[in-house]
């Protein structure tokens, strides 16, 4: 675009020297040398977006950082110690500490940058819901929230759903009940999970399996939004201690163990092979 930076030299010799700043620019046609002096002052540069979506595990959002070809990659060579070093958090696990959301950025940004600001965003979401929670809550601490928050994420179809799911789980914890939740499962499964969930996997124990450990799961097991993590310090009161999903994205709740076995009757073993049954919404 410059046909001869002698001329281009001299006129910046000879007039006020912009500050140009570094960067990647638009330049519009037909416009001539002083008004893409201006736009190199203004540091107006192009901005990228990418998006985290909620229920996402670490490594999808790694894997996409890494296909992304405008930043600059850093986190490839390292380990998830160092990156939770980087990022500078005492979690020993980087799942569920990157915020769901849509960050922008500029060419050449680090993918180590743009995982810092989700993670500081994360932090910040979490201090201001952890300080306007409900009472009598079964967590030791804002952490523990979070893993709640991821579980009630992959488990919620309909997103109104979220404090009534939440509930669930809480009072299962309250009474000493295991939360029996089958994300958690599949998370600890890992890469050996091929989409059909067995009673083999039911019975294999990991930490991660509330089939068989009380409690919460040590960790996350997804990134939660904003809704997940207030549901799960807000939950809804209720008495409701099961539900099943019921093919169209909803659960039918129930109090009961007989009522739940009933809906698993009327919902799950005589309707799942439909070929309209689905245990989330149609997006």
């Amino acid at each position: 675009m410059i046909k001869n930076s002698r001329h281009l030299s001299l006129l910046l010799r000879f007039t006020d020297t912009p500050n140009i700043k570094q960067g990647e620019f638009q330049i519009p046609v037909n416009m001539n040398v002083m008004d893409v002096l201006a736009i190199f002052e203004s540091g107006q540069s192009v901005q990228y977006s990418l998006t985290f979506v909620e229920g996402k595990t670490v490594k999808e959002f790694l894997a996409q950082l890494a296909q992304n070809d405008q930043l600059k990659h850093e986190l490839w060579e390292m380990s998830e110690s160092q990156i939770l070093k980087a990022i500078n958090t005492p979690y020993l696990s980087l799942e569920g500490l990157i915020f769901p959301d849509t960050y922008f950025y500029q060419k050449g940004d680090s993918d180590l940058d743009l995982l810092k600001r989700a993670y500081s965003k994360l932090e910040s979401v979490l201090e201001q819901q952890w300080v306007n929670r409900a009472k009598d809550l079964p967590y030791k601490n804002a952490y523990e929230a979070l893993i709640m928050a991821s579980i009630v994420e992959k488990e919620t179809g309909a997103a109104f759903e979220r404090p009534e799911i939440a509930g669930v789980f809480i009072r299962r914890i309250h009474k000493n009940m295991r939360l029996q939740t089958d994300p958690t499962v599949i998370y600890g499964v890992g890469d050996k999970y091929d989409g059909n969930l067995t009673r083999a996997h039911l019975r294999t124990y990991t930490p991660y399996n509330t089939y068989m450990n009380k409690g919460l799961p040590p960790t996350p097991i997804a990134a939660s939004g904003e809704e997940a993590i207030f549901a799960a310090l807000n939950p809804n009161e209720g008495e409701a201690l099961y539900f099943v999903a019921k093919g169209d994205g909803t659960h039918y709740f129930s109090t009961t163990l007989q009522e739940h076995n009933n809906a698993v009757n009327e919902y799950q073993r005589f309707k799942r092979n439909r070929k309209n049954y689905q245990s989330a919404p149609t997006q």
